[in-house]
């Protein structure tokens, strides 16, 4: 199915819930339309009542009016339905993922081959289930046994299978995914009809979205200002009445005329806009493959204004290089890039192949045939913190600073100390020193550089211009820390970081007036997630993440909090700017047609008439053609978002006035000048 079909798709099914939504069921949802709608009904009952005699204006103006007033709610309608759509439309495809699957469910985790057949829609919380190759994952889980390639492009959109497997931070699956090979003994962590596919489907949908505290306070100034106004035009009727029969003269404002002022100076524009600009700014978070589980999370995200980042695979990418041999005094660089390149031929790991690929470049030292060498290779250990290889009756060892240096004090050897100096000179410059040991001799260090990404330092900064401060969080040592915190260009950051530091740092800049924004994935992130105003979990990460974050990055990418930022503002940022072109419009209408409205009654008036509009029902209108067909022209705007800028809130506040404010000022003059001339050269009028 292409773009082009899909698109098409979308704008057919709006235009059918338009018409469904005229239901007055729906209208009561929004208070401003709901007066469009009325003032509709009743310009349409007053068109009927002509037929009887009964004449409150020219027939055929009443039926424009009402046509006008219908179209216009259409319009409100269309837009919301629209950004609807979208939401649909990506439901539509997740839903053909969910599907109830025959499940094979365990009475014990010990025994595999015990099982019984059961529907996926029958499992509860805490069932058992094995999944082998070739068969979809029944419902969300944990894996407490196995390791498996699970394809999860149905979720994700990415066609690379991931790896899940029983412990650590890779162990959550979600229920409609498949596994591609091995096997999976899985935990049920989710009840039928609330797992993560379930939510994801919700959401984009729009089933469950609810309005925002900001959207909330912006509908009762809306709101307020229309009751305002309609207490000011029903007050009309009379008062021209009353005028006409004190001076003798003049023609009272008719209902329908008074029906459209309202509508021109009741906050419509907006009005109509707000849901289809909220319900877009989720489309967009979910187009970037972030699933947010509240609006109010994205509108967070727009306020941020502190970012935690990790540094691997955020700030650094995330495999460490070498970069050069240091050897210690009296020993040769290309003996120490010998003994490194031996100790990690058996090194499968990114850094170990980079330092093959280091003595190769600057020694020319090729891998040797390790069937000749007889060599026993020691892998590394969490315990031991080293690696290296034996053979004939040599000893290479490679690993921790401290670690190679109790090795080779208990091997009776000497640890220089000039091996400090360079230790020290490596972790300053932001590096991880390696230090080499060969027989019990320390041959010297490599340095295994983290590589800061490209453009990082770039983006930070336009973070600073918008006023948004940038903390590294990383394990490594406050100097190693420093030095990457420098070269990245971030404010500052947290060394040697543990869960409660975390919490900590988070909970003091709250206390502060701040509102904070991190990313995580483990068990261990899982409280200062909670904590965090807005918390991204990585879809690779445990269900405990999942569950504490207000958003799940479907890509498992670090980086994206740093856009979902970008698309909070940006929600921000439309809104703020159609309002204020919205309320500009409704000042610019009310000085276009209030005099003209007057002239059978004050005909003094008709020096304020700067448009030069030939009638009152020209006036009236012209101006009610512009403020129905304004919300057309927005919608695109609306859906798509205004640019986004890179600068500090009051640049773009001023911003906003002027090009959203000014032009909200100026489009309404020239545009119902344009059509009240087309309407009279026509002779429609």
């Amino acid at each position: 199915m292409n773009g082009k079909h899909i698109n098409k798709s979308i704008f057919n099914d709006a235009f059918r819930q338009s018409l469904v939504k005229l239901s007055p069921r729906v209208q009561l949802k929004n208070p401003v339309m709901l007066v469009v709608y009325i003032g509709a009904i009743i310009t349409t009952f007053l068109y009927i009542l002509s037929f009887m005699g009964i004449k409150d204006e020219n027939s055929w103006y009443t039926l424009d009016i009402a046509l006008i007033l219908w179209l216009t709610v259409l319009f409100a309608n269309f837009a919301e339905s629209i950004a609807e759509g979208r939401g649909r439309a990506q439901a539509e495809s997740l839903r053909s993922a969910k599907k109830d699957v025959k499940a094979k469910k365990l009475k014990s985790a010990t025994n595999i081959d015990e099982f019984t057949e059961v529907l996926s829609n029958t499992l509860k919380k805490g069932d058992l289930v094995f999944v082998v190759a070739g068969n979809q994952i029944p419902m969300d889980g944990e894996v407490i046994d196995g390791a498996a390639s699970v394809d999860e492009s149905a979720i994700t959109g990415e066609s690379a299978p991931v790896i899940r497997e029983s412990g650590g931070d890779r162990s959550a699956v979600t229920g409609g995914t498949t596994v591609v090979s091995d096997w999976l003994i899985i935990q049920v962590t989710a009840e039928a009809g609330e797992s993560f596919l379930d939510k994801m489907i919700a959401m984009v949908e729009g089933a469950t979205r609810k309005k925002t505290p900001n959207e909330i306070a912006l509908q009762i100034l809306l709101v307020t200002l229309t009751i305002i106004f309609l207490v000011v035009t029903a007050t009309l009727l009379p008062f021209s009445k009353f005028v006409g029969k004190l001076a003798g003269s003049g023609t009272a404002i008719s209902i329908t005329n008074v029906i459209a002022l309202l509508v021109c100076l009741a906050p419509t524009t907006i009005g109509a806009l707000l849901s289809s600009i909220g319900i877009a700014g989720m489309s967009r978070l979910n187009q970037a493959n972030v699933l947010a589980m509240s609006g109010r999370a994205i509108e967070a995200a727009g306020d941020v204004d502190i970012l935690l980042l990790d540094k691997t695979g955020t700030i650094t990418l995330g495999n460490r290089q070498a970069s050069e041999f240091i050897p210690v005094c009296n020993v040769e660089e290309r003996e120490l890039a010998d003994a490194a390149q031996l100790s990690s031929l058996a090194d499968e790991t990114a850094e170990g192949r980079s330092i093959v690929i280091l003595a190769k470049e600057k020694f020319d030292i090729r891998g040797r045939d390790l069937s000749q060498l007889n060599a026993n290779f020691i892998e590394f250990s969490a315990r031991t913190r080293m690696s290296g290889v034996d053979f004939g009756g040599n000893e290479i060892r490679k690993g921790a600073v401290d670690a190679i240096k109790n090795y080779v004090l208990q091997k009776g050897g000497e640890y220089p100390s000039d091996c400090d100096q360079i230790v020290q000179r490596v972790a300053g410059a932001g590096g991880t020193p390696l230090v080499v040991a060969h027989n019990a001799k320390v041959l010297g260090v490599i340095y295994l550089k983290d590589i800061v990404k490209n453009g990082v330092k770039e983006r930070f900064s336009d973070l600073r211009k918008m006023g948004i401060k940038t903390i590294m969080i990383t394990g490594d040592n406050p100097m190693t820390a420093a030095a990457i915190a420098a070269e990245a260009g971030v404010d500052d950051f947290l060394a040697e970081a543990t869960p409660e530091a975390k919490l900590a740092l988070i909970r003091d800049y709250q206390t502060k007036g701040h509102l904070v924004a991190m990313t995580g994935d483990g068990t261990n992130d899982a409280p200062a997630l909670a904590q965090a105003d807005v918390a991204v979990a990585m879809n690779t990460g445990t269900q405990a993440a999942k569950e504490a974050g207000n958003m799940v990055d479907l890509d498992s990418s670090p980086t994206k909090l740093i856009d979902i930022v970008r698309i909070g503002k940006q929600l921000l940022m439309t809104r703020g700017a159609l309002t204020t072109f919205s309320v500009a419009n409704d000042v610019a209408k009310y000085f276009a047609i209030i005099p003209v409205l007057f002239f059978g009654i004050f005909p003094q008036l008709t020096t304020l008439n700067i448009l030069g509009f030939t009638s009152t029902t020209s006036a009236i209108l012209s101006a009610i053609i512009y403020n129905a067909l304004i919300i057309v022209f927005l919608i695109p705007l609306a859906l798509k978002g205004v640019k986004y800028r890179e600068l500090p809130a009051g640049k773009l506040l001023k911003r906003n006035i002027l090009i959203y404010g000014l032009g909200g000022v100026i489009a309404p003059f020239l545009a119902i000048k344009l059509i009240d001339m087309i309407l009279t050269v026509s002779g429609l009028l």
